[in-house]
C-alpha cells in the first residue's frame, strides 16, 4: 500500500463571478472522496476531480459539491469488488466524507461480463474499474461513469431523472446526506435526530439494497429453515404445542425467532459499525440503521414465505382425521393457522442456526447489493 496523497477540488466556479473571486458555498456541502490506486488511476483522478465536481454541480446545484482526491492502493490484488468497497468504506469513515468513489485497475465482472463499476448505496461507495473503460476516450467515459455511480449511490433504483417528482426526492436525499445534525452527548437522542431527519435517505438506501432477496442468497440458512419446518410439520407434539400456546405465546415465539436470526446475521458477520470519532457518528448511525432494516425486512420476508409454505403443507399433508386425533378435538382452520405459525417460527430458528454456519463474506454479500454500471459485451 502506498502512502496516501490528498488533493482537494473546489466546487464548480460560478461563471458570473469576477476574476479571482472564489465560489461561496451556498447551502449544504457534500464531500465526495475520490480514492485512486497508484499509476494510471491516480493520473486519471488528477484531472477528473475538477470535472466531476463541475458535472455534479451542474446536475444537482441545490448543494455544493467538493471532491477530495486521495492516492491509495487500499488492497493488494487480486481483490474482488466486496474487498474494494469495504476498504473504501474504511477510508470514507477515516476522512469523514459523505460519499466515496474508488478508481482501480482491478477488473470487475457480473456474470463473467466486464463492467465499468459497482455502486453500493448502503456503504455510500462506488468502484470504477479502468480496464473496462477502454483505451480511447478514457477520461470522458470515466467522468460519465463516475457521475452515474454517484447517481446510483443516492438513488433508490427507481428514480427517473426526467421526472420532476423523482428529481425532488433525489434533491431532498442529497440535502439530507450533506447536512450534519447538531452533535449531542446523548447517543439515543443523536440517533433519533439522525433517524427523523433522514427518513427519505434511509428508505432509499434500504430499497436500493433489495432486502427481500436476502434469504434466497443464504443457502445454508434457507436449507436449515426448510428442514426444521418439515420436521416440525410432521411432529404430533408440535401440533399439541401449537394448540396449547395461544395467540400471545405464538406471537412472542415468532418475534423471538425473527430477532434471533437477525442478530445472528448482523453480529456473526460483523456488519455493525462502531464510530471511531464523533465526526463520523452520522455516517455510522445511517449505516447501522440501514443495515438493521435491510436484515429485518429480509428475515420478515423469509418468515412470511415460510408461513405460507407451512400453511399449504399443513393443509395438504396433515389430514384432518389424523390432526383431530393428535389434538384431541375436531380440527378447524384456526388450528391449521396456529400450526403453520409455530412451524414457521421453529423453521426461522433453524434458519438462525444455518446462518451461524454461513461464511462472513457470504452473509455480507447477501446483505449488500452492488449495482453494476455499464456492463459491456
Amino acid at each position: 500500500m502506498t502512502q496516501p496523497h490528498v488533493a482537494g477540488s473546489d466546487p464548480a466556479p460560478d461563471p458570473a463571478a469576477g476574476p479571482g473571486s472564489g465560489p461561496a458555498p451556498s447551502g449544504p456541502v457534500l464531500v465526495l472522496g475520490l480514492v485512486a490506486a497508484p499509476g494510471a488511476p491516480a493520473q486519471l483522478a488528477e484531472g477528473l476531480s475538477a470535472d466531476l465536481a463541475a458535472a455534479l454541480g451542474s446536475r444537482h446545484p441545490e448543494i455544493t459539491w467538493q471532491v477530495q482526491t486521495v492516492e491509495d492502493g487500499l488492497v493488494q490484488p487480486p481483490a474482488d469488488d466486496a474487498e474494494l468497497v469495504a476498504a473504501t468504506r474504511e477510508r470514507l469513515l477515516s476522512a469523514d466524507w459523505d460519499l466515496a468513489l474508488c478508481l482501480t485497475d482491478v477488473p470487475l465482472e457480473v456474470d463473467r461480463r466486464p463492467v465499468t463499476g459497482h455502486a453500493s448505496p448502503l456503504h455510500g461507495v462506488g468502484v470504477l474499474s479502468l480496464p473496462a473503460l477502454g483505451a480511447v476516450g478514457r477520461r470522458k467515459r470515466a467522468l460519465e461513469t463516475a457521475v452515474g455511480l454517484v447517481q446510483a449511490l443516492v438513488s433508490d433504483g427507481g428514480d427517473d431523472p426526467e421526472d420532476p417528482g423523482d428529481r425532488a426526492d433525489l434533491s431532498r436525499r442529497l440535502r439530507q446526506l450533506a447536512t450534519d445534525p447538531a452533535d449531542s452527548d446523548d447517543g439515543v437522542r443523536f440517533t433519533a435526530r439522525v433517524l427523523s431527519g433522514n427518513l427519505r435517505l434511509l428508505s432509499g438506501m434500504v430499497r436500493a439494497n433489495r432486502p427481500w432477496r436476502l434469504a434466497v442468497r443464504l443457502s445454508r440458512a434457507l436449507t436449515a429453515a426448510i428442514a426444521a419446518g418439515v420436521f416440525a410439520l410432521i411432529t404430533p407434539d408440535i401440533w399439541q404445542l401449537a394448540d396449547a400456546f395461544g395467540w400471545l405465546r405464538l406471537l412472542l415465539v415468532g418475534v423471538g425467532s425473527v430477532v434471533a436470526i437477525a442478530v445472528t446475521l448482523i453480529v456473526g458477520a460483523e456488519m455493525w459499525e462502531r464510530p471511531r470519532s464523533r465526526r463520523v457518528r452520522k455516517q455510522v448511525v445511517l449505516f447501522n440503521i440501514a443495515t438493521a432494516a435491510t436484515v429485518a425486512i429480509g428475515v420478515l420476508s423469509l418468515y412470511l414465505a415460510l408461513f405460507v409454505l407451512a400453511l399449504l403443507g399443513a393443509l395438504f399433508l396433515v389430514v384432518e382425521p389424523l390432526f383431530s386425533e393428535g389434538l384431541g378435538h375436531p380440527a378447524s382452520f384456526s388450528d391449521y393457522l396456529e400450526l403453520a405459525w409455530l412451524t414457521c417460527s421453529l423453521a426461522t430458528v433453524g434458519g438462525a442456526l444455518g446462518a451461524g454456519l454461513e461464511e462472513d463474506d457470504t452473509v455480507r454479500e447477501a446483505a449488500y447489493t452492488y449495482r453494476p454500471e455499464g456492463a459491456s459485451s
